[in-house]
C-alpha cells in the first residue's frame, strides 16, 4: 500500500534574519524566506510595505536559528507565515499581536523587563 507523504512537512522552513544591536537593546528583524526584497501592498492603509534585504536580509537560517534569535531578542520584527506561526507557537507573540498586511502576518514585540 502507497503512503501519501505530505511534501510541505518535509520541506524545512528557511527564514532571512538581521540582527541590530545598541548599548541596551537586540533588535531580531526575521522574514520568510520567499518574502525577502518583495513588496506587500497594505491596501486598507494606501501604503506598501517593503520587505527590503537591507533590514531583513543578514543571512538565511533554518527554524531552530531562527528560534534561538528570538529568543536573544528583545524586540523583535517578524513578517511571514511561518515565521509569525513559530513565534506564536512559542509564546512570543499572541494572535492580538498580528496584523495581516494583504493577507501576509506581520507582528513585533518587545520584552520588558
Amino acid at each position: 500500500m502507497r503512503r501519501k507523504v505530505d511534501l510541505q512537512a518535509l520541506l524545512i522552513k528557511m527564514y532571512w534574519t538581521n540582527l541590530f544591536t545598541t548599548r541596551t537593546e537586540i533588535i531580531v528583524a526575521i522574514c520568510d524566506e520567499d518574502l525577502l526584497d518583495r513588496s506587500i501592498e497594505f491596501k486598507k492603509r494606501g501604503v506598501s510595505v517593503k520587505v527590503s534585504r537591507h533590514f531583513y536580509g543578514g543571512r538565511l537560517v533554518d527554524e531552530r536559528a531562527a528560534l534561538k534569535l528570538l529568543k536573544s531578542a528583545t524586540i523583535g520584527n517578524l513578517i511571514g507565515k511561518g515565521v509569525v506561526a513559530l513565534a506564536r507557537k512559542n509564546g512570543f507573540i499572541t494572535k492580538e499581536n498580528i496584523i495581516n498586511i494583504d493577507g501576509t502576518p506581520h507582528a513585533q514585540f518587545a520584552k520588558l523587563e
